[in-house]
């Protein structure tokens, strides 16, 4: 008979949650029709939910009059818990892109993995990738996608076109990371829905790399230093 209760009573509760998120949800649209809204849920604070829109985190009072957008931190533990979520939405949004519409660079044997915003313009992004070898031999799978930070229309949007319409993308851009000259081609490309994801990630300059847990580091970092943070990753916590 206690079971019987507990389990009716857990259904409730999680009706009853399901039933806030969903009427959240239509109270955010009917102020905000073209919110693009990925998900709702409670947040770690009581009178406040957990809205992710596009691959960001806001947070909105319970009645959804009042938004809050920036970052929610567990004083005691001194955790951005914001940073914690958001790293599970860049995840998502890389493992959704998927492996085929990224340019990918593999070890010998594979240890771990950086998705990287490349420019092909970008001069530590050229020193990044001349050092390309040395990230493959810690083990680390390189996998690019494009944010050329001019725009699109520009010229190193254009080039990214290109090599990705190239018959061999990899060495491709390996030439154009060296300036030297890519055959100017267009086809179907995932150019701008990589930019359109840098966007969502507030990409603010490039290299920027995205671990596999999707921790976001800005800027160049040496294979050596990068492998300690990917191992350190992967440690259980």
């Amino acid at each position: 008979m206690k079971k019987l209760l507990l389990s009716a009573t857990i259904a409730l509760l999680a009706t009853n949650a399901f039933a806030d998120e969903k009427l959240m949800r239509e109270t955010l649209l009917k102020s905000m029709p073209t919110l693009p809204i990925e998900s709702v849920s409670p947040s770690p604070v009581k009178g406040l939910f957990e809205v992710t829109v596009g691959g960001d985190i806001l947070y909105v009072s319970d009645d959804g009059k009042y938004l809050l957008q920036g970052r929610l931190i567990d004083t005691q533990t001194k955790t951005d818990l914001t940073d914690e979520k958001l790293s599970g939405v860049r995840k998502a949004a890389l493992d959704k892109l998927g492996e085929e519409k990224m340019i990918i660079f593999k070890p010998k044997i594979h240890t771990y993995t950086a998705t990287i915003f490349t420019d092909i313009d970008c001069g530590y992004c050229r020193k990044l990738h001349s050092e390309l070898d040395s990230y493959l031999a810690e083990g680390i799978q390189i996998q690019y996608v494009f944010y050329p930070r001019a725009g699109k229309g520009s010229d190193s949007y254009n080039k990214a076109v290109s090599v990705w319409c190239a018959k061999d993308k990899n060495a491709a851009l390996t030439a154009a990371k060296k300036d030297q000259k890519v055959e100017p081609k267009t086809c179907e490309n995932p150019v701008d829905e990589h930019m359109a994801i840098a966007t969502s990630f507030d990409v603010k300059g490039t290299p920027m790399i995205v671990t596999d847990k999707g921790t976001i580091y800005p800027g160049y970092l040496p294979a050596k230093q990068l492998v300690e943070i990917l191992k350190s990753e992967k440690k259980p916590q």
